[in-house]
């Protein structure tokens, strides 16, 4: 395996602070020395690596964008874009753990709760003391998150919260679970915890995708939720569909991180594999292949730095956060696949990380908005018409 090399043809780091570069560089050091020597073995025996929680909290990746007053590195969008890169090209299992702790559910702590729900749990999740979820997709609705059956009732010591919810990343092994419920018909958040009774957390069995990560079923059947568990400024289904619009920006810088690791496994790899007496790297076939690879790694990144520029200024419009997710999605798949093709056979083996990237890159383009919904939350932008019905 060749060591990795920085892909950067437009020179993109000259639009880059010092900050930024800095941690960039050293989210990237952490996953070629600790993540890539050993993930392929996490992957394969279907395990999250655990081990590197605290070092990662240590390193203050989770929930980098929010304050220091609740120890965040508050660190600007394009630095949290940036981490998200490095860590999605060792693996997306590992950058969706960190989407979620950050996106998912510091992000509506912050956001939607109170001050003493911020001070107690904003901390530990960033240290990677405790870990959180987010509940919203049930097996029922999916794109359709309004339809949602899950049920909060008013009780004498606070709610009871009945139903389910699936495709749960780190459900299992959450302390905490931020839950949509709709109370009286309206959407709300509330925060169980773990080991509330009732309140049962399956790991779901048998992926192709996502191995080295945790998905899970959340299951309600008569939990009781204290009053102070319910996220006060979280009044309505568009709060939910922020928190998806966080980590929706974390998968577009993400993503290119994949797509970056199966470039770089592409070239090296075509400019040493010998057929017909010289490397296949010299066929205009490949040439042409890696030529489309570069090109769309670099608008993906261009895209995400004017998109991470737009969220540092408040200017950002949910609808260019989706543009950049289906966009970059689908750029980092036809990548994974384009640079399977240039393995051949060999492209298959986990001694390489394109097939592993390809898989995980299936559900990426999934969740969170699939690439169908994207396209028509857009389509409703520049049209005025709303198609989804």
């Amino acid at each position: 395996m060749n060591a990795y090399t920085s892909i950067d043809y437009f020179n993109i780091e000259s639009l880059l602070s010092e900050e930024e570069i800095m941690i960039r560089d050293t989210v990237r050091d952490f996953v070629s020395k600790e993540i890539i020597p050993v993930i392929e073995k996490y992957n394969r025996e279907s395990k999250f690596p655990f081990e590197f929680i605290s070092k990662m909290g240590q390193l203050g990746l989770f929930g980098a964008n929010l304050p220091a007053k609740y120890n965040c590195a508050e660190l600007n969008n394009v630095a949290y874009g940036l981490i998200m890169q490095e860590l999605e090209r060792g693996d997306s299992g590992i950058r969706s753990f960190a989407s979620v702790q950050s996106g998912l559910v510091m992000y509506p702590i912050f956001q939607f709760g109170s001050e003493e729900q911020k001070n107690n749990w904003l901390p530990l999740l960033a240290s990677g003391e405790k870990i959180g979820c987010f509940g919203l997709t049930e097996p029922d609705y999916g794109s359709n998150p309004g339809g949602m059956s899950t049920r909060a009732e008013k009780s004498s010591g606070g709610f009871v919260l009945n139903g389910a919810k699936m495709w749960i990343t780190n459900g299992t092994i959450a302390d905490v679970a931020v839950v949509w419920a709709k109370l009286d018909g309206i959407v709300r958040g509330f925060l169980v915890e773990k080991g509330t009774p009732g309140f049962t957390a399956p790991e779901m069995k048998g992926k192709h995708s996502l191995r080295a990560s945790v998905t899970s079923e959340l299951i309600f059947d008569n939990v009781e939720i204290p009053q102070e568990n319910i996220l006060p400024a979280a009044t309505d289904l568009k709060n939910a569909l922020m928190c998806l619009n966080q980590a929706r920006y974390g998968i577009a810088w993400g993503v290119i991180g994949a797509a970056m690791a199966c470039y770089n496994t592409a070239l090296n790899y075509a400019k040493s594999r010998v057929q017909f007496d010289k490397p296949i790297a010299s066929f205009q076939i490949t040439q042409e292949k890696l030529v489309f690879m570069l090109t769309e790694i670099t608008k993906a990144q261009l895209l995400n730095l004017q998109l991470g520029r737009l969220k540092d200024k408040g200017e950002l419009k949910h609808t260019q956060v989706s543009l950049a997710k289906r966009n970059n999605c689908e750029m980092a798949l036809k990548i994974a696949r384009t640079a399977r093709e240039i393995l051949g056979a060999n492209g298959i083996l986990d001694e390489y990380p394109v097939m592993r990237h390809a898989a995980n890159l299936e559900s990426v383009k999934t969740y969170e908005g699939t690439h169908e919904m994207h396209t028509l939350i857009i389509g409703e932008d520049i049209t005025g018409f709303p198609a989804f019905k």
